[in-house]
C-alpha cells in the first residue's frame, strides 16, 4: 500500500499557518477529511488515510492549530471549538470543497457535528468515533487530569511507559510495541533531545477554566443535523466519555446509522481495529 502523502498548508483567519496531509487525488467523489482528537495530530490517521486513498478517495488530514506542525496560537482562548470549525471552513474554501466525508475522533467528531449544524449541505457522510452529544463527567475528568501537563521523557521506551500509566485502562490489550507506536503518534523529539507531547500546552487553559469549553451544553441539535446522512457511530467498549446509554440514544435519534462497539478499547479507538476499519469501508461504500 502506498503510504505517501503531500505536506500542504492553509492560512487561518488570524494569521496562523496550519498544515495538512493530502493522500490520493481528486476525483468525482467528495474527499474524506480525518479530524483528530484534543491532544492529537495528523499522525493519528497515518494507517487509515492511505487505506482509504487506496480505494480511490482523496483524503485530507489536518493538524488542528496548536498541534503537530501547525502553528501555535499566542492566544489560548482561540483553542476552542468555534475557532477549530472556522479553521476547517477556511481549509474547505481554499481547496474549493463543497461537500466532504468527515471522520471525526473525539474533538474531531464535535467539530463535525457543529459544522453539520451550521452548514448541513457540506457533510456528505460522517464517522463519529467515541463521541456524541453527551460527554460523561468521568471521561472529561480523566482528560483534565493529563491535558497540558507538559511531561517529557528521555527515551521512547520511557515515553511509552508514561502513556501506559495514564491510558492503560483504555487499552488493556496493548503490549509495549503498541505503546511505543502510540507514543510516536502523539509525541515528538524536542530541540533539547527530550521526547515531548506534540501540542501546545496552552490549549488546556480554556478547558480547565470552564467546562463549557470542552463542548457546548446541548449538542443534540448538532447531532440531529447528521441523523439523516450516511453515518457511522463508533464506541469503545470501555469508554468513559461516551456512555452505553448515550450511544443507545444516538442510535434511536439516527435509526439509519450503522453502529459498532470496538471491543477491549476505551477512549478512543484508533480506527486501525479490524471492526472499525470494516465499518468505515462500509460507510464509504454507502457514500460512493
Amino acid at each position: 500500500m502506498d503510504t505517501s502523502f503531500t505536506d500542504r498548508q492553509w492560512p487561518s483567519a488570524d494569521g496562523l499557518t496550519l498544515r495538512f496531509r493530502e493522500y490520493g487525488s481528486a476525483g468525482d467523489r467528495p474527499p474524506v477529511i480525518c479530524l483528530h482528537g484534543l491532544t492529537r495530530n495528523a499522525r493519528d490517521f497515518e494507517e487509515l488515510a492511505p487505506h482509504i486513498a487506496a480505494q480511490g478517495w482523496r483524503v485530507l488530514v489536518p493538524s488542528t492549530r496548536g498541534r503537530g506542525d501547525s502553528d501555535y496560537s499566542e492566544h489560548s482562548e482561540s483553542y476552542a471549538l468555534p475557532t477549530y470549525v472556522g479553521d476547517l471552513l477556511a481549509l474547505l474554501d481554499q481547496e474549493r470543497i463543497e461537500r466532504f466525508v468527515a471522520i471525526g475522533t473525539s474533538m474531531g467528531g464535535l467539530m463535525t457535528m457543529l459544522l453539520a449544524q451550521a452548514q448541513p449541505e457540506r457533510v456528505a457522510g460522517a464517522v463519529l468515533n467515541d463521541i456524541g452529544p453527551v460527554l460523561e463527567t468521568e471521561g472529561l475528568d480523566t482528560i483534565k487530569s493529563y491535558v497540558g501537563q507538559g511531561r517529557s521523557f528521555p527515551t521512547w521506551m520511557h515515553a511509552a511507559r508514561g502513556l501506559e500509566e495514564v491510558h492503560g485502562a483504555s487499552f488493556p490489550a496493548y503490549d509495549i510495541q503498541d505503546w511505543i507506536a502510540m507514543a510516536k503518534r502523539v509525541m515528538t523529539l524536542s530541540s533539547s533531545g527530550r521526547i515531548v507531547f506534540d501540542y501546545d500546552m496552552k490549549l488546556a487553559e480554556p478547558i480547565l477554566a470552564s467546562p463549557e469549553a470542552a463542548a457546548p451544553v446541548d449538542l443534540w441539535p448538532a447531532f440531529r443535523a447528521l441523523a439523516g446522512k450516511p453515518l457511522l457511530l463508533l464506541r469503545g467498549e470501555l469508554s468513559t466519555l461516551l456512555s452505553a446509554a448515550s450511544f443507545a440514544e444516538m442510535q434511536k435519534v439516527a435509526p439509519t446509522a450503522e453502529s459498532a462497539v470496538i471491543p477491549q478499547v476505551g477512549h478512543a479507538p484508533t480506527l486501525d481495529e479490524p471492526e472499525a476499519r470494516a465499518a468505515i469501508d462500509r460507510l464509504l461504500a454507502r457514500v460512493a
